[in-house]
């Protein structure tokens, strides 16, 4: 009876070793899964804030929380069974995935290149509280939630079909476990920096108007809140740069898959940068050839 239980014991000690070792393996994995999928959580990060401009302050988180829960459900009811089922069942689609991601990161870099160089940057819509009623305030949370949580989903897709090809020769139960890892890490750590983000300038104005804080707290208020419109373009660009840097890679390494191998020998030619030269020029220059077919489109369906 003893010896039983003892065996019994040994063998659930064996299984929670073999657990703990596979657990510590899908985070390793999910580690490199991740970091290649950073570049576009720094634009998912950059564009959110934009979806609660012009929103009362007391609404900021809470609508930040929906768009969040709206996000796992994209990546968890949709795009990592679509992406497991997938790599499992047609393991060549992959390649074709990512490359059609990288044209829609391409396409929307260069948009706000050229916006940058025109002068004719879109702004988001502006929430007038005062001159809405609560059932138009609510509609308005609605229609900001929903374009949030569709832009959330391309990302996302991108985001997961990146991470998988970078573990896609690891078993089933790994990829499951990593893709996991890296769903939830990167919706915690971008809708947590979106939140800080948000709320940076609201902190800085209670910095500013302490009276109990002294000149150099209100000072470093008065700072926040000036550095803030400054700091949101800069995080624009920088999501605009890691977008056109992660097309022009996928892209670069696609069509050394396909058998096209000059511009990875060009970017070898430049050491240290070369990749990054190579794979910005490869992601400005499809996003305009993107652009030239897709922008008569666009505007067109706008006239309509």
């Amino acid at each position: 009876m003893s010896s039983g239980l003892l065996a019994l014991l040994d063998d659930v000690a064996a299984l929670a070793k073999k657990a703990a070792i596979m657990l510590d393996d899908a985070a390793a994995l999910s580690m490199k899964a991740g970091a290649k999928s950073a570049a576009v959580a720094a634009d998912d990060t950059a564009v959110t804030p934009r979806f609660v401009i012009g929103i009362a302050a007391s609404r900021e988180l809470p609508i930040i929380w929906k768009i969040t829960l709206g996000s796992l459900r994209n990546k968890f009811l949709f795009v990592l069974p679509a992406v497991l089922a997938l790599g499992w069942l047609a393991p060549w689609i992959i390649t074709p995935l990512l490359v059609l991601g990288a044209l829609y990161l391409s396409f929307e870099g260069f948009e706000k290149v050229h916006e940058w160089l025109t002068g004719n940057v879109k702004e988001p819509s502006q929430a007038r509280s005062t001159r809405m009623t609560p059932q138009e305030l609510a509609a308005f949370e609605r229609e900001r939630v929903n374009s949030a949580i569709r832009t959330d989903l391309i990302l996302s897709a991108e985001i997961m079909v990146i991470a998988y090809s970078q573990i896609a020769d690891q078993p089933f139960v790994y990829q499951a476990v990593a893709l996991t890892l890296v769903a939830l890490g990167i919706t915690v750590l971008v809708y947590g920096v979106v939140a800080i983000i948000v709320k940076m300038d609201d902190f800085g104005l209670w910095l500013a108007t302490r009276r109990d804080g002294g000149r150099l707290l209100r000072a470093i208020g008065r700072g926040i809140v000036r550095a803030m419109p400054g700091f949101l373009k800069v995080l624009s660009v920088i999501g605009t740069i890691a977008m056109l840097w992660v097309a022009g890679g996928i892209i670069m390494h696609a069509l050394a898959e396909y058998g096209v191998h000059a511009p990875e020998r060009i970017a070898h030619l430049v050491p240290y940068i070369g990749d990054l030269l190579v794979a910005l020029g490869l992601g400005l220059l499809t996003g305009f050839i993107v652009w030239l077919l897709v922008h008569p489109l666009l505007v067109r369906v706008g006239e309509h």
